[in-house]
């Protein structure tokens, strides 16, 4: 295997040598597109991921549970998170975290809180540069750039790297790997609001398994400033399950408590 992956870097490099960065950088990111599915990847509607998640708090593991995570796409928006997501993180699946257009819940047997706004901007920003969310809702994207940082090694494969901008300047560098074409890890930084320095997230991908049709990685790993913040490792996923919008809405009559002070 070390000499395969060292002879397809090899001919990845000879390959692009006539390329501009920017050339190669869109041509990894569609060799993605096609790896996880193509045509396939961009019609999935939504998904259900289940398995076991892990929280960590300065790398300490502080909470292990069963989640279940549902995720359904909307029609693609520039410059908006056009996804909702339902995080389930208990046997009970009627308490769990929501988000959608409005904002972010947080719901329990007493009803629904508002998440902190903070909260619910930092999901939003960590779903607009999220590579999987990229390939499926913002490739067209106007003013969408993809430059090419060349081949390199992580992990002991052979990857290429790209640094994927949006129009606002935004930056996340993606890693996809030389041999599968497969997403294997990104990063990106942020400005934290409480201090102003800036956080380095890192997300890492690994153990696809193919969802007929669409691949999709059952081992994902985040860490923050090189500090692990949580992991999850699916036992389950499932595309297109036909989703019900209640799922993803508070019912009418659900009591609304007061934001958390």
């Amino acid at each position: 295997m070390g000499r395969t992956a060292a002879a397809m870097l090899v001919l990845a490099q000879l390959a692009s040598a006539a390329e501009t960065a920017r050339e190669r950088g869109k041509r990894v990111v569609n060799e993605a597109l096609d790896a996880l599915g193509g045509k396939a990847y961009l019609a999935m509607e939504d998904r259900v991921e289940s398995g076991r998640a892990y929280s960590f708090w300065n790398s300490r593991l502080t909470g292990l549970t069963i989640a279940h995570i549902y995720t359904r796409y909307l029609a693609p928006e520039p410059g908006k998170v056009s996804m909702r997501e339902r995080q389930s993180f208990s046997k009970d699946q009627s308490y769990g975290v929501l988000f959608n257009e409005q904002g972010g819940w947080e719901i329990t047997f007493r009803g629904a809180r508002e998440l902190p706004p903070a909260r619910v901007a930092q999901w939003r920003d960590s779903t607009l540069r999220n590579i999987f969310y990229i390939l499926r809702e913002r490739l067209n994207e106007p003013g969408m750039d993809f430059y090419s940082q060349g081949a390199d090694r992580w992990e002991g494969q052979p990857v290429e790297i790209v640094d994927i901008t949006d129009a606002n300047g935004v930056t996340v560098t993606a890693y996809f790997s030389a041999l599968t074409k497969l997403p294997v890890r990104q990063v990106f930084r942020r400005r934290n609001p409480e201090d102003k320095m800036f956080d380095t997230e890192e997300s890492s991908f690994a153990r696809y398994r193919d969802l007929g049709g669409v691949k999709w990685p059952h081992d994902i790993r985040r860490t923050r400033n090189g500090e692990k913040i949580f992991e999850i490792y699916s036992d389950s996923v499932k595309i297109n399950q036909s989703l019900k919008d209640d799922l993803f809405t508070l019912p009418a009559k659900m009591t609304i408590l007061p934001p958390a002070k």
